[in-house]
């Protein structure tokens, strides 16, 4: 029963709600919270997935006992109680995925220092617009996070937009920055590393990868107007601009234009935050407190489908 419950549940969040929630308007209304979301289905899925190991390799170690059998408590006389002894099984497996987790980010962040040590060299300071002036023809706006963050600007931006444009593509890295959305982004990079063609790290990485550029669109609207930044961003995608320096975080990508094929998947989230901007509007604020409600017990669900009781 207890692990046709968590199936069931791997089913759901690794395969049926990222169709379901792919392309949302709702959550592309409040993007961080949308982001948050993808996250917690992450956690939700792994949770799950470590409790489904756990009961196969030993089905019959245990009976479901509640969640009080959770919790350490004193031994009792008969029987063992349920769960008291298996912590150190999911503080192992959590310590792996925190150690894959720390890895993939200790690599990014040496791409990014290796990064930001070449533009040092390469790229002018400009302090009108605060950024790095990079000699290089293509239209290029993007950030590098992290503790010395940078904003480079390519020579061709600069020929190519006017200055409220500028503006608005140099407000929206810094919402990056600022939202430190590199570490939203670093969770979801390293699901789909573990799980690959799973719909929910397929879809999970490139839905947070866009609601994290649309959160700091939000971000860049409170200094540019909605056109601007709009302008901003056809201009950017219309100009064979490289995928991730103009369209956001750059955790260590190369100097000048990125490989092929990667333009079309920039487009695609383009015409989505440009639509987006051409339609104004907000979820109803009286339900944030739900939602976040929601977002905060997923990663525990899969604890209530192993241990409540039942017969």
């Amino acid at each position: 029963m207890t692990l046709a419950l968590l199936g069931l549940h791997l089913a759901v969040t690794g395969v049926l709600l990222p169709r379901r929630l792919a392309g949302s308007t709702r959550l592309q209304a409040r993007p961080a919270a949308g982001a948050a979301l993808w996250l917690a289905l992450m956690a939700s899925f792994l949770v799950a997935l470590l409790l489904a190991a756990h009961h196969a390799v030993e089905p019959f170690a245990h009976e479901p006992a509640g969640l009080v059998g959770l919790f350490p408590h004193p031994e009792p006389v008969g029987p063992v109680a349920p769960h008291t002894h298996d912590w150190w099984l999911l503080a192992a497996a959590g310590a792996a995925i925190a150690t894959v987790v720390t890895a993939v980010g200790v690599r990014a962040g040496r791409a990014r220092r290796r990064h930001r040590a070449m533009l040092d060299m390469v790229a002018v300071r400009d302090g009108r617009w605060g950024a790095l002036i990079l000699e290089h023809a293509h239209p290029t706006v993007y950030c590098l996070p992290g503790r010395s963050s940078r904003v480079v600007l390519s020579r061709g931006a600069l020929r190519l937009l006017d200055e409220r444009q500028l503006a608005a593509a140099v407000a929206h890295e810094h919402g990056h920055i600022r939202g430190r959305h590199h570490l939203f982004r670093l969770p979801a990079d390293t699901f789909a590393l573990l799980f690959g063609p799973l719909p929910l790290a397929r879809r999970g990485r490139a839905e947070v990868g866009l609601l994290l550029e649309m959160a700091a669109d939000d971000a860049a609207l409170a200094r540019v107007s909605r056109s601007e930044l709009a302008s901003a961003l056809c201009a950017l995608a219309t100009s064979g601009a490289p995928t991730g320096a103009a369209h956001g975080i750059v955790p260590g990508g190369a100097l000048g234009p990125a490989s092929g094929g990667a333009l079309a998947v920039a487009a695609t989230g383009v015409l989505a935050r440009v639509r987006r901007l051409a339609r104004p509007g907000h979820g109803r604020r009286g339900r944030q407190l739900a939602f976040w409600l929601v977002v905060s017990a997923l990663p525990l669900l899969p604890y209530l489908l192993a241990c409540a009781p039942h017969p």
